[in-house]
């Protein structure tokens, strides 16, 4: 019997709800399998925690959960706390702090969902945005001078380093190799951020060069958004910066039909730390409570929290169960549908509990 420690830190709004649905299944797939276990240990941190104790987790937060095989997360953001405060205290803390540089999105039209792109077969859409999630817009880099008067200055400086933008080439070239396709498109906006995204350019470039069995093209962030509506299916592999694939990987997800599909694995794929696995939709205040949150994707990210344990057979199969229940079109209103998020759970956790027949 193989044993998995987990981390879960359902964190905020409507994370905690589907946090709960994820370990529900999580649980039924692990039984199901019958040969790991998985030991969750849960972590109060959040907006909630930041009102009480005035920071956003455990002074000693990264040490207690350096232990973790992974780490299940929810949503972070509130509107008793600043954003800026709820995402650098908890989620970007934990990315940075865990060096989780991969940033690994997944996009495809599920069984029974029906795309906006109206004239896109659905398997036109069949993406991996591959985000770096340790530099560039995102570094925390800048500050803030003269506050409160006319001469006030605000800098925010992208920070792109050669060893974190190689790093993330390899992985994207090494993760597009084992795609069918094998195709890897460069997201870039050096045509006008002339010093770090050339630099990003280059470093592609010359990581291309030891990889011959994968072709390339390279789009412009403005014109990858149009290519994702009007030729989908010319796009396979994508790298993109921070800030770019965080923006494309939603609209992404909304061409695949909801953003309460999508999932997200932070990685340190060299395994010296934990690496974290959240659904991309945040704490959505709008339907906080309503019990209508759309699990699916909290369950998709389950099943890359899965495969990074080394359980390829219960990610294949908690995968199965999702699109079982996604083709009987049973839908979270997200998707035009009127189940409950404890509807769709109890279906998934039913798909997993029948034969798998070889």
């Amino acid at each position: 019997m193989r044993h998995h420690r987990i981390a879960a830190i359902p964190g905020d709004g409507i994370g905690t709800e589907v946090i709960a649905a994820g370990l529900e299944v999580l649980a039924a797939v692990a039984s199901a399998q019958g040969d790991f276990d998985l030991d969750i240990t849960h972590f109060p941190w959040g907006s909630d925690y930041y009102l009480e104790h005035g920071r956003m987790m455990a002074d000693d937060g990264l040490d207690q959960l350096r232990g973790f095989d992974a780490i299940y997360f929810g949503a972070v953001g509130s509107r008793e706390v600043p954003d800026h405060v709820s995402l650098w205290g908890l989620r970007l803390a934990i990315c940075q702090g865990f060096d989780q540089y991969a940033n690994v999105r997944p996009t495809r039209i599920l069984p029974g969902i029906e795309s906006p792109l109206k004239l896109a077969r659905p398997e036109a859409i069949d993406w991996v945005i591959i985000r770096e999630n340790s530099e560039g817009e995102y570094s925390g880099q800048g500050g803030r001078s003269h506050r409160g008067h006319e001469s006030e200055v605000a800098t925010e400086v992208s920070i792109f380093t050669r060893t974190g933008v190689t790093r993330i080439m390899r992985f994207a070239f090494t993760l597009a190799r084992s795609r069918p396709r094998r195709h890897l498109t460069l997201i870039t906006k050096s045509n006008a951020q002339r010093h770090g995204m050339v630099l990003w350019d280059e470093i592609f470039q010359e990581v291309a060069a030891g990889f011959p069995d994968v072709s390339t093209d390279r789009e412009l962030v403005d014109a990858a958004t149009t290519r994702m509506v009007l030729k989908p299916g010319s796009l396979d592999v994508m790298v993109a910066t921070n800030l770019h694939a965080d923006i494309l990987s939603d609209l992404a997800a909304a061409l695949a039909g909801s953003l309460g599909i999508a999932p997200t694995a932070n990685l340190n794929p060299e395994h010296r730390f934990p690496s974290m696995f959240e659904p991309i939709h945040g704490s959505a205040f709008d339907i906080i409570g309503r019990g209508i949150a759309n699990p699916v994707a909290t369950f998709w990210t389950g099943a890359l929290l899965l495969e990074h344990l080394g359980e390829p057979r219960a990610a294949a199969r908690l995968m199965g169960a999702i699109e079982t229940v996604t083709a009987a079109r049973l839908f979270t209103p997200d998707l035009g549908g009127t189940a409950t998020t404890a509807e769709v759970t109890r279906a998934v956790v039913a798909a997993l509990r029948r034969p798998v027949h070889a």
